[in-house]
């Protein structure tokens, strides 16, 4: 069995078990899927890309609608490494797998609303699997954008103060 934190190409896929969350590497952002068995996942793709498009583009992030796709597992990686990791397993209790599965099949074909702070794809695979969305990306990613704007508004702040100072004359 595949440990959490070992990494796979297409051609050693490893042995993830039905239920279990598969990060992908991309390029610029991690992909997250639900490994369904026999080779397939479960995941979000863009709605107006096709299959081969989806795959390596990094317009799937900035999409707003998405449609839940039964894919190959090596079709989605591509190039790509891949790795289980279930990693909020310490946090959350996992539902039964035939729940797990049973969620997700419910769910293949469908379009859902996609916002990568607050429903991305690892938001929908943790969800199926512990029943709760979350997303450590996508805290990241709002960590950095409140940073980026607190030190812009400091900025703006220590500008105001400046041109006030050299208005007055001493």
């Amino acid at each position: 069995m595949m440990a959490s934190n070992e990494y796979a190409s297409a051609e050693t896929p490893g042995s993830p078990q039905p239920g279990d969350l598969i990060e992908i590497f991309r390029p610029a952002y991690q992909h997250w899927a639900l490994y369904l068995g026999d080779g397939y996942i479960i995941n979000l793709t863009p709605i107006d890309e096709g299959q081969a498009a989806a795959l390596s583009s990094a317009k799937s992030v900035f999409s707003r609608k998405a449609v839940v796709r039964m894919q190959l597992l090596k079709e989605v990686v591509g190039d790509d490494s891949y790795c289980v990791n279930n990693k909020y397993d310490d946090k959350y209790t996992p539902l039964p797998v035939c729940d797990i599965i049973n969620r997700a099949q419910f769910l293949i074909g469908q379009e859902v609303s996609y916002d990568l702070l607050g429903n991305n794809c690892e938001h929908f695979v943790t969800l199926l699997r512990y029943g709760e969305g979350v997303s450590d990306q996508a805290s990241r990613a709002i960590g950095a954008i409140s940073f980026v704007t607190a030190a812009a508004s400091a900025f703006s702040v220590l500008g105001m103060i400046q041109a006030r100072s050299r208005q007055r004359p001493f």
